[in-house]
């Protein structure tokens, strides 16, 4: 009796629930244990950038400091986590440390991560590489009050945003026009992570690129008033010596 060729699809809790996974192997570690271990690396780069920031400048303001934080962390997330899903796309399946498990765990409510999706590959890719390292320089410009903080400070919450609505819209169109979902039915999968944990991606930026556009609008109404007034000290000054 001929042997019949089949995929042999491994059972896993992601969807949609046909979904094949490349050499899946489920975590050790829970949701509580994972998003404990998550939290705590949060506390520590928090707790690290706290104390740099202020021996550096101890008079620095709470917004400029949550500003510090907010960037530093992106900079950890955008180049050592995505940047790890980037350098493992391919096997993100059976990835069993910690940053695996951690984007395994968030899989469940996108197993874009788990499938070697194009668009959340290069979507990730482009993160680490650029924003990655341009949030760690727009926290030192920050943190040190450069002139250049607000322009680095609009570029980068920009490609934040950017990505960040793609993310969403892409995986939208295919859950509303294609009827394709790739999250839980549970909504704290959908509304807790997909949703809750990505929308700071949007706010935030949203926030800092307004902040920035002000703090430009500022500087340059009060560069164009200097101007006018040395054209005029100047005008007046000709006219004192003709006279």
């Amino acid at each position: 009796m001929p042997k019949l060729n089949a995929t042999v699809i491994p059972l896993h809790p992601y969807y949609p629930i046909n979904v094949e996974i490349v050499g899946y192997v489920a975590n050790k570690w829970n949701t509580f244990e994972l998003c404990g271990l998550f939290a705590s690396g949060c506390t520590i780069i928090f707790s690290l950038t706290y104390l740099a920031v202020k021996r550096l400048r101890p008079q620095v303001s709470t917004s400029d400091l949550l500003t510090v934080l907010w960037f530093v962390l992106c900079g950890c997330i955008h180049l050592f986590f995505e940047g790890y899903f980037a350098y493992n796309f391919s096997r993100m399946g059976g990835m069993q440390d910690l940053f695996g498990q951690l984007w395994k765990e968030y899989s469940l409510s996108d197993s874009r991560y788990l499938t070697q999706d194009a668009f959340v590959l290069c979507m990730e890719t482009i993160t680490a590489v650029f924003w990655g390292p341009l949030s760690f320089v727009t926290a030192g410009l920050i943190a040190t009050d450069h002139p250049l903080r607000y322009p680095f400070q609009t570029i980068v919450s920009l490609g934040q945003l950017y990505g960040d609505v793609l993310y969403y819209a892409t995986s939208m169109f295919d859950h509303y026009i294609l009827d394709l979902s790739y999250s839980r039915p549970e909504g704290a999968y959908f509304w807790g992570y997909f949703v809750f944990m990505n929308s700071f991606w949007i706010v935030i930026p949203l926030y800092l690129i307004g902040t920035s556009v002000a703090a430009n609008w500022r500087a340059m109404a009060a560069l164009n008033k200097m101007e006018k007034a040395l054209k005029a000290g100047g005008a007046n000054g000709s006219v004192k010596k003709a006279q």
